[in-house]
Parts: C-alpha cells; structure tokens; sequence
C-alpha cells in the first residue's frame, strides 16, 4: 500500500522540483517591477493644494511630472542680468535669472503663439485670476472652439489663464504674449495647440510674486544655444 507523505513535505518536494526557467521567472518577475522614485518632501510640499487662494488650486500629482519640469535651481549661462525672465519655448523652460550664476527653472507649456513671438519686451500688466478673452484670429481660425468665448472668460480654474498672468510688452504696446499658469497641468513639458508660455499653477504663482511691473524678459528663437549647465545640486525652491 502506498504511504502518503505529509502535505508540507509533500509540496516542499514538488517546489524543489520546479523546472530552474520557471522558478527563475518567477523571481525575475518579482525583481524587474520598476520602483517608483523619492519623492522629496520639498518638491511635494511646493506643489501641495492652495486652499487659500480665491479659487482654491488643486495639488500636483508630481510623480507623474518628468524631474526636469519641477522647479528648481540650476546653474545659467548667458548674458541676462539677475531678476530677468528668459523663455526658451524650444526646450520648456522658463528661467528667473539669479545671482552667481544659477536661475530658478520652470517647466513650461507652448502653446502655438509661444513659438510666434521672439525677441526682449518687458512685464507691462500682471493679473490674479485674470480675464481671459480669445483674439479675433484664434475665434477666425476656430469659430467653433472659440466663438463661444468671444465676450471673455471670468477668472476661476476653468479659465486657460490659470491662476497669475503676465501680460508682455514692447515699446509700450501690448505683444499679446502671455505668461500664465493653465487649467491643463499635464500640458506641461509639451506642444499644445493654443496660448502662450504656460506654467503649473503653484509655479505661475510663484513666479507673480517674485517679478515686478517692468521686468525684462527675452524670448529665445530655435536656434539659441541651451542655457542650463550641467549641475548635480539642483534642487527644488
């Protein structure tokens, strides 16, 4: 009569006697799932909820943000001074020159009139929560996307300005040239069909408060040369 083995021993055998390819994908498959990485507290903390603003704004999801869209401190090169704006459309980013050598770096949407404008002009108006009104071109181009919104948009989350604006000028005359923050944070990073140079709304917000009426601000062209260094201490501001 055959003797049964126990069923512990019995399933030991049976898992030793596991093909080596099996077992080894088994292992492999617990291995190979990819970590998701740190997140610095810092970087979570600058993009946390603002309930305190006049239309509350929602937190960002930053582990879905690629690191070098995050704010953060880099080292510069180029001929601006400290306190000025540089807009890199090509590349998404938005830097607030700084002293010694280093700018605050912000990832940046480009809308389709991002791409248009090129060349210095200054901050002539900033706006909280700003009114939004399409142009004539954009409601032509697009009647049935923008025709509805011909006679403007009152500020609040749903408005494609986002929470802050700075209107651009030069020679005293407004360029249409818009940086703002956006009701659309996973444009960040990327080409978009309209606007201008948008920003996540905690950044935006951030920049309002930093620039005053009558900041300088050059918008470079294609061509122009990368201006962020090399650095391994950039951090989050």
């Amino acid at each position: 009569m055959e003797k049964k083995l126990p069923f512990s021993l019995s399933r030991r055998m049976f898992l030793a006697g596991m093909p080596l390819s099996l077992t080894a994908c088994v292992s492999a498959g617990r291995t190979a799932l990819p970590s998701r990485p740190a997140i610095s507290p810092a970087v979570t903390a600058m993009y946390a909820a603002l309930p305190d603003e006049r239309f509350p704004v929602p937190a960002i999801d930053v582990s879905q943000v690629p690191p070098q869209y995050i704010r953060q401190v880099v080292d510069f090169q180029g001929p601006e001074q400290p306190g000025s704006i540089v807009v890199d459309p090509s590349r998404r980013f938005l830097y607030l020159v700084q002293e010694n050598g280093t700018a605050l770096r912000y990832g940046c949407g480009v809308g389709k009139a991002g791409f248009d404008y090129q060349g210095s002009a200054v901050v002539g108006r900033k706006a909280a929560w700003p009114r939004w009104t399409p142009t004539p071109n954009m409601i032509k181009l697009e009647p049935g996307r923008y025709g509805p919104y011909a006679g403007g948009v009152e500020g609040g989350l749903d408005n494609p300005l986002g929470a802050r604006a700075l209107y651009l000028y030069h020679d005293g005359r407004d360029t249409l040239y818009r940086i703002h923050g956006t009701n659309e944070p996973d444009t960040i990073g990327h080409s978009v069909s309209s606007g201008c140079i948008r920003l996540f709304n905690q950044d935006i917000i951030d920049l309002h408060r930093r620039v005053p009426v009558g900041t300088s601000v050059t918008v470079l062209n294609a061509d122009a040369g990368d201006r962020t260094m090399p650095s391994a201490s950039a951090v989050g501001v």
